[in-house]
């Protein structure tokens, strides 16, 4: 008998690898563990989203719920419709698919914020919002019918369990009403949705493309309660100047590395950038504002950390 070549071992190795690349739809295109790419992502989505309950807070002070959401998608997409590669084509059979993208993950959450926000503290609407890493690994696993691997499930569950120790300090005694962490609730599910809906299409069509078309669905959908809101608004400078960040930099750059990030990595795993948030914003509440960390906070912070670096880890095969 002739021994076997190692040629079939090499053709199922270039399969293996060829496999790992190929797009996996909620999976990722990218199953290894994170790299330099991924986590650069990941710090941009933390740090632009890491102030945005910041601003939301402020803008809400002079400007109604419906102005705001609709200020910041109108900013968002004007940032994003003057680069050319935003601009091209995507074929019409896609444009289903976004309009659920921009309608579950960008006008939903963007109107039902600013309305909680009114009723629950921003420490509780922050952790609540924390959730959106485990709500989006229920989602894909039950899109893909593929369960996170142990690691990855470990990781969400220790990264979870760090945001509720950052945010504990703050959260005990603060303003929360029942409606208002509902409203939270219904948000956060809504972004575990829309991240999953966004994974393939910026497999298919591009980061850019798919943002912008999302953004003009969700503008469409915000008019009416624009027009709303407008009469009960008070136009103050505050408010204004604080959609500036808010739109260009929260609804345009960040959506830019979250949608790129889900598409490479997942929606399950790329989700993890949402753990950060609230350890940007104790960072900035210490070093900016000379605030105090408590020893329960800086330990969720290492949870946070450790969850997410286990999280990170190599996809588990099925």
């Amino acid at each position: 008998m002739t021994a076997p070549s190692g040629g079939g071992e090499k053709r199922g190795e270039g399969r293996a690898r060829e496999t790992d690349r190929a797009p996996h739809g909620a999976l990722g295109t990218h199953q290894g563990a994170f790299g330099p790419t991924e986590w650069g992502l990941v710090a941009l989505v933390a740090s632009i989203w890491g102030s945005s309950f910041l601003f939301i807070a402020i803008g809400i002070e002079g400007l109604r719920p419906g102005l705001v959401a609709f200020l910041r998608i109108l900013l968002g997409a004007l940032t994003l419709a003057v680069l050319p590669k935003a601009r091209a084509p995507v074929p019409r059979a896609a444009w289903r698919e976004i309009a659920v993208l921009g309608v579950v993950w960008m006008a939903v959450p963007f109107v039902l914020f600013p309305i909680a926000e009114q009723w629950v503290a921003t420490s509780v609407a922050g952790m609540i919002n924390g959730a959106m890493p485990v709500v989006a690994a229920v989602v894909v696993a039950i899109t893909t019918r593929r369960p996170p691997g142990r690691t990855q499930a470990i990781g969400i569950g220790v990264g979870f369990a760090g945001i509720v120790c950052i945010s504990l300090p703050e959260v005990v005694g603060a303003d929360a009403s029942p409606l208002g962490v509902a409203l939270i609730i219904v948000a956060v599910v809504c972004y575990a949705i829309g991240a999953t809906v966004a994974a393939p299409l910026q497999q298919r069509y591009g980061t850019l493309p798919v943002v912008l078309r999302g953004q003009l669905v969700a503008l469409a959908v915000s008019v009416p309660g624009a027009i709303w809101s407008v009469g009960d608004s008070t136009f103050t400078a505050a408010s204004l100047v604080a959609m500036v960040p808010l739109g260009v930099l929260g609804s345009g750059v960040a959506f830019v590395a979250m949608v790129s990030l889900v598409g490479r990595v997942g929606a399950d795993r790329g989700s993890i950038g949402i753990y950060f948030v609230p350890v940007v914003a104790l960072g900035l509440g210490v070093f900016v504002n000379g605030e105090t960390a408590v020893p329960i906070a800086v330990a969720g912070c290492g949870l946070v950390i450790a969850g997410a670096w286990l999280a990170s880890r190599s996809r588990t095969p099925a």
